[in-house]
């Protein structure tokens, strides 16, 4: 559910849209560049080599050549800004840093390229990107001054907020992000919900969750890209992506400052919500680059429907 921007002849570009919105020059300066930076990534997407660059991440993930590429891609954006000061990706083992003195600067948290294993299928992946005011990275998700998306589908979309609203732009022809989808919104409960980990896996309270979608005829919808299934959900403005908590596997697979966080304050400032199961996302303390949690996130009902059956379960 999202207003759709009055016609005229002339369109909102993404840095007069941030202006607008009263962000101050230097965030305003951040986030254009991370977009400018996305239209090389979209070029390496369409046209690289999908073969394996030969390294591991600190996960011990083998990394694709379009991972690294991504990655230099868009931590070289953020050096050159002159505005950051701490950058950490989920291709990098430590935190890097740009400037050491941090004063009215930004930190920010990015995958470069969220689902790359699904580009030679030639299904949709995504960047997600995380920005704090100063030097600190590791704190709560409720922290954030900004966090943003860029979506690599059929059309390549920017999806952002800074606690105001959450706003869509689309690459034109030109290669410019222009507003297509402004104060986007969704409802109290929908009729979606995309399951990440193997069914047989589940605890059962995430079981008897599933079966309560299932009994309410929600439609199973999963990409297998974390993005696109996020922007699913928010883009009809209604349904629930989960990756929870698995035997053997307690804190499931999605990562905190790269993935959670940042997608977790789009979803709350259009109306939704997110949680572990026991705890709002945005509120879980970070303490290292590598802390998953499993999440139930989408409309608001939704997500408390999932934390009263996780919470009455048998254990």
């Amino acid at each position: 559910m999202a207003k759709e921007p009055g016609s005229s002849k002339f369109q909102v570009d993404l840095r007069g849209h941030l202006r607008s919105k009263g962000v101050s020059n230097n965030l305003t300066h951040l986030i254009c560049e991370i977009a400018d930076a996305s239209k090389y990534v979209i070029n390496a997407v369409r046209t690289g080599d999908l073969g394996v660059a030969g390294t591991s991440n600190l996960y011990g993930e083998e990394q694709l050549a379009l991972d690294v590429l991504s990655d230099r891609i868009i931590r070289k954006r953020l050096i050159h800004s002159g505005v950051v000061c701490n950058i950490a990706s989920e291709e990098m083992e430590t935190i890097y840093q740009a400037k050491a003195n941090a004063g009215g600067l930004y930190s920010v948290a990015y995958d470069p390229l969220d689902g790359s294993s699904l580009v030679d299928v030639n299904l949709a992946v995504g960047t997600i990107v995380s920005i704090f005011q100063g030097p600190e990275l590791l704190q709560p998700g409720r922290n954030q001054v900004a966090s943003l998306y860029i979506l690599y589908g059929p059309r390549v979309s920017l999806v952002y907020t800074v606690g105001d609203g959450v706003h869509e732009f689309t690459m034109n022809h030109l290669m410019e992000f222009t507003l297509s989808r402004e104060n986007i919104t969704m409802a109290p409960s929908g009729d979606i919900y995309s399951p990440g980990g193997l069914r047989n896996k589940y605890l059962p309270g995430v079981e008897q969750y599933v079966q309560y979608l299932e009994a309410k005829g929600a439609k199973l919808r999963y990409s297998g890209g974390f993005v696109p299934d996020i922007n699913q959900i928010l883009m009809k403005g209604k349904g629930v992506f989960f990756y929870p908590m698995l035997q053997g596997v307690p804190n499931g697979k999605l990562r905190m400052l790269f993935e959670l966080n940042p997608m977790a304050f789009i979803i709350e400032n259009a109306g939704g919500a997110a949680s572990d199961g026991t705890r709002r996302i945005l509120d879980i303390p970070v303490e290292g680059l590598d802390q998953r949690a499993p999440v139930f996130i989408g409309c608001k009902e939704d997500v408390a429907k999932a934390v009263e059956f996780l919470n009455s379960a048998p254990t």
